[in-house]
């Protein structure tokens, strides 16, 4: 599990630097760039469920 956790969290990471560099700043919100600001959204949110999960799965290991 651990592992695949990474792995996940590796595949986030690439896809959220992926779509920043596929954002227009001068119009973030128009034609593609919306697509590529809606994938940095979520990348951010996978990247901090998985977080939460290896926080989670440290702190259930303890007990």
């Amino acid at each position: 599990m651990k592992i695949l956790i990474y792995i996940f969290l590796a595949l986030a990471t690439s896809l959220l630097i992926f779509n920043v560099f596929h954002v227009d700043f001068d119009t973030p919100l128009e034609g593609d760039s919306f697509a590529a600001v809606v994938g940095v959204g979520a990348s951010l949110c996978a990247v901090i469920l998985l977080l939460i999960l290896q926080i989670a799965l440290k702190i259930k290991n303890q007990s």
